[in-house]
């Protein structure tokens, strides 16, 4: 758990297939920046076909550079210095991981965050996502 300004906090990154079923979770204290997460999440995923989604805390040079061939779909942050350029009508296919946050919300158990230790938080998130990919 992370200290934040609200309290004591978790975030949790995911990526996820074309079907919003989830291939790579971790979680963060709530203070740490989506950034730190972001060149793990897609370690390996990186193909010419790919499409690589995300949102305004994920926008930096380095993992951009990182995804490579594949094609990155990051609005750029407002005080950007050169702006890129997303395709806007991809980037609306980034509901899949809202979707995603919506199913594991229906966990009470997981939205109220009850367990102290990173790894007992893990071990009841992990089998909730495979979960996902049964259904």
């Amino acid at each position: 758990m992370g200290r934040s300004r609200g309290g004591y906090s978790t975030k949790i990154h995911v990526s996820v297939d074309g079907l919003g079923n989830p291939l790579e979770l971790r979680i963060t204290g709530g203070e740490k920046s989506d950034i730190t997460q972001g060149e793990e999440l897609i370690e390996g995923w990186q193909r010419k076909d790919t499409k690589v989604i995300g949102d305004k805390g994920y926008d930096a040079d380095k993992l951009i550079e990182k995804i490579g061939e594949a094609q990155a779909v990051i609005p750029p942050k407002r005080n950007r210095k050169t702006q890129r350029h997303y395709d806007k009508h991809l980037y609306q296919e980034r509901h899949l991981i809202e979707c995603f946050f919506h199913k594991l919300k229906q966990y009470r158990h997981l939205c109220s965050r009850f367990d102290k230790l990173a790894r007992n938080f893990l071990s009841f998130l992990y089998p909730v996502s495979a979960l996902f990919w049964l259904k």
